[in-house]
């Protein structure tokens, strides 16, 4: 490999074969880096231009109307819920950003795709989809650290509005998940393998493979010093394309737990009588559906998915193949369905947590989301009072 770098915004430059690359680092909401981009384009004028892009996020460039196409009853069914909301919290704390300073989010990815056509070069998206990143972010963690990832997400759209101009600086240097992220990156350190490590050797394969002679590679500043490294390395990214099946050992977890709960209130019975097990049984019902029903209250739910929520939350925390939010979810979808204009709104409804909660759309993502996790803190909470109340 041979390598060129110059300090003065001049990209990259990498060989392999007959190939060449200019690989350029760009701030994702820095309008200088947009301008770069388009300048180095039309001096090159490559054959083929590699973006920092999936292709749900390509069509979202080129289609800002691909909202109204969402089938939400579709994502809470498939258990994606969360994963959606999560992606577009992230859309948020970029446009919020990109709002403050007078550009668009993404300007350097739109100036490279408007760029290329304009030289009639080939457009490679090099990306992982970001779905698969966060379903890999999602299997990595616990429980708890699962409601902390909610909430950093969430609370990094209050946070955006105190970004400075010079903060910018650290976006060209991390990637904007990596910055939402950051208070948890460091105490995960699973979360930068799979935001940073996996998706330099991911963008690294799928650059040094595109198609064309000459080519100009646009990245997000934080993946150069790994496209570098990987540069070399013959790697078979199918494993990073995929999200991990769930391992026997959380399997055995995921079954044995409620197995146990329910062998603790049938011992109840046979062991304490039927007062005895009318309140273990009360204890467990009492404490899931109202923490169920706390979540669908926050969330601010339709009466109706309160009381659904409360219902089904005793049975579907003992299965699990069911979730309360899931069931929560499909309630409000039927109850206060989105309309065209929540979908209209929706580009802007989402940089504010007052958005989130009025826009139909993102709502039902929310009570999806709320209801799971108190339903399940419900379950946590239950456990200990159980054994006590079958101790005495």
């Amino acid at each position: 490999m041979d390598a060129i770098s110059n300090p003065n915004h001049e990209p990259l430059v990498l060989t392999r074969g007959d190939k060449t690359v200019f690989l350029v680092g760009t701030a994702h909401v820095s309008r200088q880096s947009a301008e770069l981009v388009s300048s180095i384009i039309a001096d090159k004028r490559p054959d083929t231009v590699c973006v920092e892009l999936c292709q749900p996020r390509f069509d979202s460039i080129r289609d800002r109307n691909k909202w109204r196409e969402m089938d939400l009853f579709k994502v809470v069914k498939e258990n994606k819920a969360f994963l959606l909301l999560a992606n577009l919290l992230l859309a948020s704390f970029q446009k919020k950003i990109a709002d403050q300073f007078g550009i668009k989010p993404g300007e350097d990815m739109i100036s490279a795709i408007t760029a290329a056509e304009a030289v009639g070069a080939r457009i490679h998206l090099a990306d992982r989809e970001i779905r698969i990143t966060l379903a890999r972010i999602w299997k990595a963690v616990g429980f708890f650290s699962k409601m902390k990832l909610l909430f950093q997400l969430l609370t990094a759209i209050v946070g955006a509005d105190d970004v400075k101009e010079e903060d910018i600086e650290r976006l060209k240097q991390e990637d904007v998940l990596q910055v939402m992220l950051s208070e948890l990156g460091s105490s995960f350190p699973v979360l930068q393998k799979i935001l940073v490590y996996e998706r330099d050797r991911y963008l690294a394969h799928r650059i040094k493979n595109a198609p064309g002679q000459t080519i100009v590679a646009v990245v997000g500043a934080a993946h150069v010093p790994g496209i570098r490294q990987f540069w070399d390395t013959e790697d078979d990214i199918t494993e990073l394309d995929t999200v991990p099946p769930p391992g026997i050992f959380s399997q055995i977890v995921k079954w044995s737990l409620p197995l146990a709960i329910i062998a603790v209130l049938a011992a109840g019975f046979i062991y304490g009588g039927k007062d005895t097990g009318m309140q273990l049984v009360g204890i467990w019902v009492g404490v899931t559906s109202a923490m169920a029903a706390l979540g669908a209250i926050v969330s601010w739910s339709h009466p109706i998915t309160i009381l659904v929520s409360a219902v089904v939350a005793p049975v579907t925390t003992l299965h699990p193949l069911l979730a309360a939010g899931w069931i929560a979810g499909l309630s409000e979808a039927l109850l206060k369905k989105p309309t065209v204009g929540d979908l209209e709104d929706l580009p802007q409804d989402i940089t504010s947590l007052k958005g989130f909660w009025k826009n139909r759309a993102t709502h039902i993502l929310l009570v999806t989301a709320l209801v799971n996790l108190t339903a399940s803190l419900g379950t946590f909470i239950a456990i200990p009072l159980i054994a006590r109340a079958f101790g005495h």
